[in-house]
């Protein structure tokens, strides 16, 4: 999305709305980078996407979104937003049809996956030990979350495309799915 593939945007939705609005995104961060000589931050990407949702709010996009990349600083950041604009920096967050059976995992894995402070992540646990997990480790849990979710969810697709924000960049993969 952004031109140093620093912020991913997901979309989960009407697939028409989708398209206009990542349109709309591109048109409005290439006219950014024209006036201010830089790319858009993901902090600033986000206000923006928020302001441009807010705005449609009479007649949303029948999006849910989810915006991430590294901030100032070349942290993670993850923003996620209703359809008309509110949204909220979390650590993790899940969206589309199969959120209600992500979501959870999420809450008892995140904080191994994110490498996050004890407030969040592993919910619900009583002594448990947090250590960092690899990026392959990552990975084998977020296949197996969309396996499962695919297994439960009809409205899921047939594949997961995973994108890693890195400072040297953004890592693609696909996975399938269904396999029949």
């Amino acid at each position: 999305m952004s031109s140093t593939d620093k912020t991913v945007l997901a979309s989960a939705g009407f697939h028409g709305d989708v398209l206009t609005l990542v349109k709309r995104i591109g048109v409005r961060m290439q006219n950014y980078e024209y006036q201010h000589r830089k790319p858009m931050s993901t902090p600033a990407c986000a206000q923006m996407l928020a302001t441009m949702l807010y705005g449609k709010r009479f007649f949303p996009y029948y999006t849910y979104n989810i915006l991430a990349g590294l901030d100032a600083d070349g942290k993670g950041c993850v923003f996620s937003y209703d359809p008309v604009g509110s949204y909220e920096r979390e650590h993790y967050r899940a969206a589309g049809t199969a959120s209600a059976l992500l979501q959870p995992f999420l809450d008892n894995q995140a904080r191994a996956l994110a490498r996050i402070p004890d407030y969040i992540g592993r919910k619900n646990q009583q002594g448990v030990v947090f250590e960092p997990i690899s990026k392959e480790r990552a990975m084998t849990i977020i296949k197996d979350v969309f396996t499962s979710a695919a297994e439960r969810d009809i409205y899921t697709g047939d594949a997961v495309d995973i994108r890693i924000v890195t400072k040297d960049g953004l890592e693609e993969h696909r996975f399938p799915l269904r396999c029949d």
